[in-house]
């Protein structure tokens, strides 16, 4: 951490309630790679739409001054659930066999990176999970110079496959570990 800033941190379990505000931040986190089909803010609204309607959503945001400055959201996955079928090799019936948290979004303002805002969202979020016992995502290998994922790696998590949502997408690294 390189500051002392500290950002409130809100829970919200309707996408409503918090749609303009993920817009905002995805933007500005995003900015370089919104041309791309797979950024886009279109493919980010449809993929919010669809997360929001999932069972177990939750977003958390941090604010600042009342703006927001980052945000995780997730939600519930099944067995059985897309996200464990797209994903090469098969992972283990440990981590798919129950209900799981698939942490969907995440990202933080430039501003507002290396103050700890982002592990505390990360955390937050981690900490309003029902009952999961599992967290997946799926990352980029190349973002930010692999950082990003050396960063969840930091984090507890161990690659456990990839993944391709469609052909325009990139193929991710699908990672997990432990909620607790």
């Amino acid at each position: 951490m390189t500051t002392a800033r500290t950002a409130e941190l809100r829970t919200f379990t309707a996408v409503e309630a918090v749609r303009d505000d993920l817009f905002e931040v995805y933007a500005d986190v995003r900015a370089p790679l919104l041309q791309l089909p797979n950024y886009g803010l279109a493919a980010f609204g449809e993929r919010l739409d669809r997360h929001g309607a999932e069972p177990g959503f939750t977003a958390v945001l941090a604010y600042s001054d009342g703006k927001p400055v980052g945000y995780a959201y997730g939600n519930t996955i099944e067995p059985g659930h897309r996200h464990w079928l797209r994903t090469t090799p098969e992972p283990p019936e440990r981590y798919t066999g129950h209900p799981a948290l698939a942490l969907r979004e995440f990202g933080v303002r430039a501003a507002w990176r290396k103050t700890g805002t982002a592990r505390r969202v990360h955390d937050a979020l981690l900490d309003a999970a029902r009952g999961e016992t599992y967290v997946t995502l799926m990352v980029n290998p190349a973002a930010g110079d692999g950082r990003v994922h050396a960063l969840y790696r930091s984090w507890g998590y161990a690659d456990i496959g990839r993944s391709r949502a469609s052909a325009d997408a990139p193929e991710l690294t699908v990672m997990i570990r432990a909620i607790r």
